[in-house]
């Protein structure tokens, strides 16, 4: 009989108190949705950024030489062109470090074992050791961290 009582003067304050919770339970779901949709939006975005890039490599045959592991820089220095796309890979690659960092992109497998590989090749590593000074201190860590991966000194699974 208490109880009907209490409920009777309280009606009011347990419905407020429901709705509000709702509310609150409904906003937490729409924002992981929204969250969700923006990572993959903006993995959209990064893709087609990384295609324009990369792009480069294949309509320009001058640039063949940034991915060539034999390339041998005492016979024939790095060009402009091929310091120019390296430089664009530093600034799309540090752009998905940062997005990655912030949780803006889904993760991507191998990420770390690409980079490795690209600025392990003897161009890309020449212009990387050039450009580092000019890069933030925790990008700079990770492509380092990526490098020695791939030299099989360490393995790390962040980032």
């Amino acid at each position: 009989m208490e109880v009907l009582r209490w409920l009777a003067a309280n009606w009011f304050n347990i419905l407020s108190a429901v709705g509000i919770i709702g509310g609150l339970f409904f906003t937490a779901v729409s924002l992981r949705s929204e969250t969700k949709t923006r990572q993959i939006s903006n993995q959209l975005a990064m893709t087609a950024n990384h295609r324009e890039v990369w792009k480069e490599l294949f309509h320009r045959p001058e640039l063949a030489r940034v991915i060539d592991a034999s390339a041998d820089l005492s016979n024939q220095a790095i060009t402009a062109q091929e310091q120019e796309f390296v430089n664009l890979v530093v600034l799309q690659t540090s752009s998905v470090y940062e997005a990655l960092k912030d949780g803006l992109v889904i993760k991507q497998e191998g990420l770390r074992q690409d980079v490795g590989s690209f600025f392990s090749l003897p161009i890309p590593k020449a212009v990387w050791e050039k450009m580092k000074i000019y890069q933030n201190a925790d990008f700079v860590v990770f492509i380092e961290k990526c490098r020695e991966e791939r030299a099989g000194k360490t393995d790390s699974g962040h980032l």
